[in-house]
């Protein structure tokens, strides 16, 4: 077993006991909850007659069916303004923190946490959420938990949970121009597969990681779930105390100084033992497109599509769904394949840096006609400073459409659907078959550059070959 990590000194600072199933009973120190998961566990806790344990630690948003066009109340959707009027009644009889929309300070619960400092390195962190593993770009480990879990944590603040193995991800090097951090994780996840990370926490290193941003590095760690593992991190450093620091809830004055001290404390030795070591080089990654029905159906741009008779018989069953399904053909390029709809946001790539780089490329271009784009900012926070910076005159000078703050498209909860067999160019993080609202829907994931290189030309293309003005 791994030995001397970050994974396994915050796990052994939070370590309650062991219970007689030989799980761990963990403490968790940041409960995050939304309306979708929240109200069938505050339900169980109504029936027992158990109370909030720590109301403190828990923080909530409204995110997953808040509409982005107009979020006037009540909600035209009757289930999403009654899920909404849950979450306010819960939050509102257990005393816990609810930035509801309006506040200014609502948005995607793996946005807001981070960017007002909620979340903080050596913190377990725990939400009924599959991409709560967003979290770990600042040395936390974080993880999704589902509904019975949630009211464990309202009643306990703890879970019990199997440790897991620890696994080394290594990318060196620079990233070329045009290739992005959702490049790097969809390239990982291509190579290890979608079931590669069962069992283990990812710890991302190399010079790759460390000369990404926070953003950066929120965006892979929000996709490990993806490639099956449990949560992944990256060590706390100078790029994380900077982003931190002067946040609304970051420690201040002396208290500050000390925090960074404990915080340094908790990187991975130099002698760490790990459970398995892999090493990727930033050369050889590219814009990074998906065309299948899982994350791991990923290609660089100039690839073509797999043949079916080159994949492991393990692969080919699955490579055969997703060509009948994506209507796609093996052999061919991914390249000029007509878009529907494109979507720039989600927990994934809705924060202000990738809204900046996404308009340095819809600057001075139109969206191609027959195209829907849309930008949807991950929080009302991002939306403030990217209509303060005018980038938002940029894409509806360009001809997207500038929505409010949420989950959008990312998933079916909301207005935002594709409709019957709609292909859409997505900065989300899940390419499944309905994922975004229609049965027959196809989605390509790529990053907020490719998705805007995708709605000028009207098809997938290479944002590197797209003219910046």
């Amino acid at each position: 077993m791994s030995k001397g990590t970050l994974f396994d000194k915050v796990w052994d600072l939070h370590t309650v006991g062991t219970l007689p199933s030989g799980q761990t009973q963990l403490f968790i120190g940041l409960h995050l909850i939304h309306e979708v998961t929240s109200p069938q566990a505050f339900a169980m806790l109504r029936e027992r007659k158990i109370k909030v344990l720590y109301p403190e630690r828990t923080v909530a948003t409204v995110d997953h069916i808040v509409p982005t066009e107009n979020q006037a109340r009540p909600f035209a959707d009757s289930l999403a303004e009654e899920m909404i009027q849950a979450l306010e009644k819960n939050t509102e009889e257990n005393n816990i923190r609810f930035f509801n929309t309006h506040s200014g300070n609502q948005g995607i619960v793996h946005v807001i946490a981070p960017e007002q400092g909620l979340t903080q390195p050596g913190m377990t962190i725990a939400c009924g959420d599959s991409h709560t593993s967003t979290h770990g770009a600042f040395g936390a480990i974080a993880f999704g938990i589902g509904t019975s879990q949630v009211r464990d944590v309202l009643a306990s603040q703890t879970l019990s949970l199997t440790k897991l193995k620890v696994r080394k991800i290594e990318v060196n090097g620079d990233l070329a121009p045009g290739v992005y951090a959702k490049d790097v994780i969809l390239h990982i996840i291509r190579k290890l597969g979608v079931k590669g990370g069962v069992g283990y926490a990812y710890e991302y290193s190399g010079t790759t990681f460390e000369k990404m941003s926070m953003e950066e590095r929120m965006t892979v760690c929000n996709m490990s779930i993806e490639g099956g593992a449990r949560c992944g991190y990256v060590n706390p450093d100078d790029v994380t105390y900077n982003y931190l620091k002067d946040k609304d809830f970051a420690p201040k004055g002396e208290k500050w100084e000390e925090a960074v001290k404990w915080w340094n404390s908790l990187r991975s030795d130099e002698d760490a033992e790990y459970d398995d070591v892999v090493t990727f080089s930033a050369s050889d990654i590219e814009p990074t497109v998906t065309w299948g029905i899982t994350p791991g159906q990923g290609i660089g741009i100039s690839e073509s599509l797999p043949i079916l008779d080159e994949l492991s018989e393990s692969d080919r069953e699955i490579a055969l769904q997703a060509f009948e399904y994506m209507q796609l053909q093996p052999g061919e390029s991914l390249k000029g394949t007509p878009i529907d709809v494109c979507f720039v946001g989600s927990c994934t790539n809705g924060r202000i840096s990738d809204l900046r780089e996404a308009a340095k490329f819809a600057k001075g271009h139109k969206v191609a006609q027959n195209v829907k784009a849309f930008i949807v900012p991950g929080s009302e926070r991002v939306k403030q400073q990217a209509e303060a910076e005018g980038l938002h005159n940029i894409f509806i000078n360009a001809g997207f459409e500038w929505r409010e703050p949420g989950c959008s498209m990312c998933l079916a909860m909301n207005p935002d659907k594709l409709q019957g067999s709609q292909i859409s160019a997505s900065s989300s993080n899940r390419n499944f078959k309905g994922r975004q609202g229609s049965a027959q829907g196809r989605t390509l994931l790529m990053s907020p550059a490719m998705v805007v290189a995708a709605a000028i030309n009207g098809k997938v293309a290479d944002v590197r070959d797209l003219e910046v003005n």
